[in-house]
């Protein structure tokens, strides 16, 4: 249809109409286009759950996720529920614009760099192994960190896990050297390799004993200054000879962030009574065997995932508060532990049902510290 013959005030509502048409078209086209064009993003959401106090299944055979062997165990109630976090996309198939954006307005998503979860230098495959050995070593500080707060005597040590090229013990120490002594000083856990490490300094030698396939040996190895540290330039890990056997069974989970749970679970099974009071509690955090509780990643994923699981009560750790105020869902209460005993005591207030009030919280002025 022309417009000439028309009136002003008709052609005005005849561009009008064309021009909102147009710019329609327009937007359904881009929107169209944006749904399938790559992005720089990956989307963390909240991912399964599990309790530590009950069992997955495993090649068609439903197994218990702590499997304790060789010293009485006890009934347990409620949950303890380990939280995951699931990533949407990989380096070969990125999120879309459309999910991107659908996931910048969803509380319990999160939308990251894709370098953040897959670094250009470190492949898939490298990744889910350093995921996967993070979780054995987070698995042995939990049963460490639980017979200990149980009153548990056992033998540590220290072996080198990796050496770093060109550092100072390169060349002097080997993966798989078991750290017996520096300067004569006997040296039985990380945190003691650390101390004497530190004592020694970085303008000496440092006189480092070892046993290398049941052999003594002395490197002298001079520490240099990494951030606030002084270091011998190698990967360590602890070792433990535990009274008995404590089985952690989890497939498909990789990273350090379960081993809070899990101390609490092994301790709840090998305690009598029911260490939350049959309650439905989650939590997150990393343990070391000494019961340090350290912060995670993805907590606010996690804290949907524990609301989702039907938790009433969130464990988290007083170093992820900042990303825990202002973010907790609906229907769940959040303490703030720093300790394995500070979750202890979280667990005693609620299955008691007294003395919740005065438990650390995640507050506005605990997460600005």
């Amino acid at each position: 249809m022309s417009l000439f013959g028309l009136s002003a005030a008709e052609r005005r509502t005849a561009r009008r109409r064309t021009t909102g048409w147009t710019v329609l078209v327009i937007a359904l086209v881009l929107g169209l286009v944006m749904s399938f064009l790559p992005t720089p993003y990956v989307i963390e959401q909240p991912g399964p759950v599990f309790d530590t106090l009950g069992s997955q299944t495993v090649d068609g055979t439903e197994t218990p996720l702590i499997s304790i062997d060789g010293e009485t165990t006890y009934p347990t109630a409620g949950t303890l529920d380990m939280l995951t976090v699931s990533v949407v996309g990989s380096p070969q198939q990125t999120p879309s614009w459309a999910e991107v954006v659908q996931a910048y307005f969803d509380r319990s998503k999160a939308v990251v760099p894709l370098e953040a979860i897959y670094p250009a230098d470190v492949t898939t495959d490298q990744r889910d192994e350093q995921n996967a050995a993070l979780m054995v070593d987070s698995q042995q500080e939990a049963i460490a960190a639980a017979l200990s707060s149980l009153g548990y005597d056992f033998e540590t040590s220290v072996s080198v896990g990796t050496v770093s090229k060109d550092s100072p013990a390169d060349g002097e120490l080997e993966a798989g050297d078991v750290i017996t002594g520096v300067n004569g000083q006997a040296v039985d856990s990380i945190d003691e390799l650390r101390a004497a490490v530190a004592e020694n300094g970085t303008d000496k030698p440092a006189v480092v004993d070892v046993t290398r396939d049941g052999t003594p040996v002395e490197a002298s190895i001079t520490p240099i200054t990494s951030g606030d540290a002084s270091v011998l330039g190698i990967g360590v890990q602890a070792g433990f000879e535990f009274p008995f056997d404590v089985e952690i069974q989890l497939d498909d989970v990789g990273g350090p962030s379960v081993g809070m749970m899990f101390a609490l679970g092994i301790i709840d099974k090998l305690s009598e009574g029911e260490l939350n009071g049959g309650e439905n509690v989650a939590g997150t955090g990393t343990i070391s065997a000494d019961g340090g509780v350290g912060p995670i990643g993805g907590i606010r994923q996690k804290l949907f995932g524990a609301r989702d699981a039907g938790a009433d009560w969130f464990l988290a750790p007083a170093s992820n508060c900042d990303e825990v105020t202002g973010h907790v869902p609906d229907g769940i209460r959040v303490f703030a532990v720093s300790t394995l005993d500070d979750s202890l005591a979280a667990l005693a207030a609620i299955a008691s049902g007294t003395g919740l009030d005065a438990l650390p919280t995640c507050t506005a002025t605990s997460a600005a510290q």
